[in-house]
């Protein structure tokens, strides 16, 4: 039997769940999924991770407690849904790029599809300013650890230890200038315009480390 469930119109303008026969297919289990990590997250930038409960998420949602249970028993099961799609992409990268035998060619080519990752990666630029309003989070939260513990590889694997520092952080750098960028230019311009300018600036950057004075 299909167990997936999902909130639908009801008596009272409230909404129930539907089972078995009457529940819904896959795709729109995963609508109603991406309705609710839509709404919870603006309010989590609105008001605060700590200061909204899962009673305020459903209202704003108009549907019953047991609803958004169902999808999402606690917030941090929210939190953690919106971050492990680009985990497991930016996992993927980190596997592509050990793989490649020249790291100098290998870089660029990671900022590139880091980059088109961010870019692609639905509700990513929100997820980004809810951790930069919610720092404490990123030490408590598992899917705050989870992305401070990727940048760390990220970097590692940009920056090799024996290289001047001044090359090292040009080659951090340039992995930062891409997530600031969307910050600094979330207002401005196009979707299209802000992944170009981010992109173009993380490409000098690291340019710019392979042409240090030694």
């Amino acid at each position: 039997m299909d167990q997936h469930r999902t909130a639908t119109p009801a008596a009272g303008g409230r909404n129930r769940i539907r089972t078995g026969a009457d529940s819904p297919s896959n795709t729109d289990a995963g609508q109603v999924r991406a309705h609710i990590q839509r709404i919870a997250l603006g309010l989590f930038i609105e008001k605060g991770y700590d200061k909204t409960s899962l009673r305020e998420i459903a209202e704003q949602l108009g549907v019953t407690k047991a609803a958004l249970y169902y999808h999402f028993p606690t917030k941090e099961d929210i939190v953690s849904s919106l971050v492990e799609r680009r985990v497991a992409a930016v996992e993927e990268l980190i596997g592509w790029a050990r793989q490649q035998p020249d790291p100098e060619l290998m870089r660029p080519e990671f900022v590139r599809r880091y980059a088109a990752g961010l870019h692609d990666v639905h509700h990513h630029e929100d997820v980004l300013l809810f951790f930069e309003q919610n720092k404490t989070l990123v030490n408590t939260l598992r899917a705050g650890t989870l992305l401070r513990e990727q940048m760390v590889r990220v970097f590692e694997l940009l920056a090799e230890p024996d290289e001047p520092l001044t090359q090292q952080l040009y080659r951090v750098m340039a992995i930062l200038s891409l997530h600031a960028g969307w910050q600094i230019l979330r207002d401005r311009g196009t979707n299209e315009e802000r992944h170009q300018a981010t992109l173009d600036v993380a490409l000098q950057i690291m340019h710019n480390a392979n042409h240090q004075p030694p």
